[in-house]
């Protein structure tokens, strides 16, 4: 997951943030400095007040452990509570040993007195210090484990985009205590849903150009944007203020930096859940689809087959003629169109349900061309094709009946979009270990915004001759599935030598 990055700090902000740290700072040294040495003046206090009344060395030296246990309990840090400790020797040594008010020392005995006080009273205070410190640690982990708990919960149980934004300026406003907006982002990354939150405050939606502009809820004070993001993509923006992020802990950020992954997951997993939901809908909706396709095109093709057949028993009947004949030859043309696009739905079903079963064996290329020449010519037999191959036999693994759809639909393209003038050619050559079959026409040729969307399913281009028929998309779809099942390739360009268009499939000569 890529961490989140911090953007858009003022420079002004920056400064007055730092000096008022400083100033914190110096007031918080003060205030301890004080405790401490108020701390030590009352166990001198008490220490002259005992040996006025009699009392023994040991209690007075008591006193002043008690005074450096309090420091390093009042204060933060193990410094202050070192420094009571030497500071509580000297001055029990100046006020409480002899001679008196002196530092100097006339008993060797009291060193060790003073050796022992001191370690004492530093380990004492090392003690408090780090026993303070774990408590306030665990505090704060114990917080931050309320934090992720209740952020991770409320996203489980929400299910709409709204409310994942709603919660997580609401979380992040009470765990630092500032003021938190966030910008959930759609699947385009255009701005969706914004809300914004104060410290303990339900969040308020509001309208997402607000979010680039000043502060949500109140403030015109600088703020600091994270932008969270999955693999490159941007899922959301969070917006909290400059002086609130300059003033954050270590341990803050570290918390922040899990709630925004925490947040990320959650808004990805809802993605993905959008995103299933979705396909499973298109899938339902496709499986619909290509069943009622399935169901027309049967029904179709018998009644089709039949008047194709009673059309050509009327030709052979009748002379050219006849008017009759000419009549019948319209029939027979209206209905082969008709028969052909049946056969590319049907096609298309079985391709797009997996059962395009590919019976391979070596094919003599010349023959299949022929095949498809033949079937062409009787579609238009007005129509003249020119045809190039090598003078050896190319044996290709193919299914040959496939194969002879694909030249069928690339040559009835050629005729749908050229006049009768117009050249169409197909050439077949061998280059390496490849079978390369190339049909060329000489019509208006393929728009530039056509090219990359010309083999998706369903798309048909605009250029086209005013009297050409029209198909619905599917023989160049249904051509690039049955070549690519044969692991080959097929491309579709202008020509560059003149006027037209130019399809081009490949199959390898070995299985």
């Amino acid at each position: 997951m890529d961490s989140f990055r911090i953007l858009g700090y003022n420079q002004y902000q920056e400064m007055s943030a730092m000096s008022n740290s400083r100033i914190s700072v110096s007031w918080t040294t003060l205030r301890h400095g004080l405790q401490m040495a108020g701390l030590l003046a009352a166990a001198t206090a008490g220490g002259l007040l005992f040996r006025q009344l009699g009392f023994p060395e040991t209690n007075i030296v008591l006193l002043y452990l008690l005074a450096v246990l309090l420091t390093a309990w009042m204060t933060r840090g193990y410094g202050y509570g070192v420094f009571a400790s030497l500071l509580a020797t000297l001055i029990f040594n100046y006020f409480f040993t002899a001679p008196y008010w002196s530092l100097s020392v006339d008993d060797p005995s009291y060193w060790i007195t003073f050796i022992i006080m001191t370690a004492t009273a530093f380990i004492t205070s090392a003690l408090t210090s780090k026993a303070k410190l774990n408590a306030q640690n665990a505090l704060q982990r114990e917080q931050e484990i309320k934090t992720m708990y209740a952020l991770s919960r409320g996203l489980n149980e929400q299910i709409e985009i709204r409310q994942i934004a709603r919660l997580a300026a609401e979380v992040l406003s009470s765990a630092f205590h500032c003021e938190v907006s966030c910008l959930c982002l759609d699947e385009k990354e255009q701005p969706a849903v914004l809300y914004a939150a104060q410290p303990c405050q339900a969040a308020q939606a509001l309208p997402c150009d607000q979010f680039n502009s000043d502060p949500a809820l109140n403030s015109a004070a600088p703020f600091t944007c994270l932008p969270l993001q999955n693999n490159g993509i941007q899922l959301a923006k969070l917006k909290l203020p400059a002086a609130a992020m300059t003033a954050f802990s270590e341990s803050d950020h570290q918390l922040l930096q899990s709630l925004c992954e925490t947040l990320t997951l959650a808004l990805d997993r809802f993605r993905s859940a959008k995103q299933k939901i979705r396909s499973e809908e298109e899938a339902a909706q496709e499986r619909y689809r290509s069943n009622l396709l399935r169901a027309i095109s049967h029904d179709l093709r018998t009644p089709l087959s039949a008047i194709m057949g009673t059309s050509e028993m009327i030709l052979d009947m009748s002379e050219e003629h006849d008017p009759r004949h000419a009549l019948a030859q319209d029939i027979y043309q209206d209905a082969d169109w008709l028969h052909s696009l049946v056969e590319n739905i049907l096609s298309l079903t079985r391709i797009q349900d997996g059962h395009l079963n590919l019976h391979l064996e070596k094919e003599a290329a010349e023959e299949i061309i022929a095949s498809a020449l033949e079937h062409i010519a009787k579609r238009a037999p007005q129509r003249q094709i020119n045809v190039s191959i090598p003078p050896e036999v190319l044996m290709i693994p193919m299914d040959g009946k496939l194969i002879q759809q694909v030249l069928i639909n690339l040559l009835d393209n050629a005729l749908k979009h050229t006049r009768p003038q117009d050249e169409i050619s197909l050439t077949l050559r061998r280059e390496q270990k490849e079978a390369v079959f190339t049909v060329r026409d000489g019509g208006e040729g393929l728009a530039e915004k056509d090219l990359a969307h010309i083999f998706q399913t369903f798309y048909t281009t605009r250029t086209r001759q005013p009297d050409a028929q029209h198909g619905i998309g599917l023989g160049l779809s249904i051509c690039e599935s049955i070549v690519k099942a044969h692991h080959g390739s097929i491309s579709a360009c202008n020509r560059t030598d003149q006027r037209g268009a130019e399809f081009t499939f490949r199959l390898p000569l070995e299985d």
